[in-house]
């Protein structure tokens, strides 16, 4: 049953987040709200993309062998030179793929 409640709490939460807009269309944030939420794309993504590089296995993996930390940070780099979205995208790709195979951790 506590699942179910979950669900419709869930349910209930999102939809009185998205009603809100079309309820009170006229309804402006204060300036230091407008501003701080321009960071909150990047605080997302951040915390879905950095575990996964820090710890591939479920466990801390801080060393050399970790193609996950090594494409990522090289990924920073190239998005830091460039500025590009998919150069930064390509280069981190084929960075992974490579320190994969040259790791010996992929299948093939």
């Amino acid at each position: 049953m506590s699942t179910w409640l979950l669900i419709f709490g869930m349910l209930a939460i999102t939809f009185v987040i998205r009603y809100s807009f079309f309820a009170w269309p006229d309804l402006r944030f204060p300036r230091a709200i407008e501003q701080g939420l321009h960071y909150v794309p990047v605080a997302v993504l951040t915390a879905i993309v950095v575990p996964g590089m820090l710890m591939p296995e479920g466990a801390w993996a801080l060393h050399w062998g970790n193609a996950y930390l090594l494409a990522g940070l090289l990924a920073i780099v190239i998005a830091a030179l460039t500025r590009n979205l998919l150069a930064t995208i390509a280069g981190g790709l084929l960075s992974f793929f490579l320190l994969r195979w040259a790791l010996g951790q992929l299948p093939i």
